[in-house]
């Protein structure tokens, strides 16, 4: 029974499929905040964590940086680094919402919309990015990667030199 469940959950499509669906999450959420980056700003100044100048800093790359591994991931271009990093933003980011419900904020989490009105943080984003942690560390977890550029020839070191 074990066997067949590994079995399912090693499968080439399953592992694409999630690839595709955690990828998407990040990308979609990076263009967003990259649309309306003062908005972004706003949102992670909403956490009371951080002041204005870290703040701008973090809404400069934190987008691109979602963007670069969303598209990694889906592309295959380093998909594991692509899954680690993904799933290394995804606990920080749900710390900072459990931090911000502690403290009884009522604040947007700034993940997709920059709506101020939307998304509010609570337990369902927590579950949410319960979940997305839960695909994260699968993927990370996967041995035999299909369907990636690292796999080509283009990116695999020549073990050995031809001389005429």
């Amino acid at each position: 029974m074990m066997h067949m469940i590994k079995q399912y959950l090693a499968h080439p499509v399953l592992v694409l499929l999630l690839r595709v669906v955690l990828g998407s999450v990040f990308v979609i959420s990076g263009l967003d905040k990259i649309a309306d980056i003062n908005a972004f700003i706003h949102a992670i100044i909403n956490y009371q964590l951080i002041g204005n100048a870290v703040a701008t800093l973090v809404a400069t790359i934190l987008p691109w940086l979602e963007i670069l591994c969303g598209l990694g991931l889906i592309l295959g271009i380093y998909p594991r680094t692509s899954s680690f990093i993904m799933t290394l933003l995804l606990i920080v980011f749900t710390i900072l919402v459990g931090s911000a419900m502690i403290r009884g904020l009522d604040i947007s989490c700034g993940c997709f919309t920059q709506d101020p009105f939307a998304n509010k943080i609570g337990w369902q984003k927590i579950a949410e990015n319960i979940g997305l942690i839960i695909v994260g560390i699968f993927l990370v977890s996967v041995k035999n990667w299909t369907l990636v550029f690292e796999n080509s020839r283009f990116l695999k070191k020549q073990s050995h030199v031809h001389h005429s």
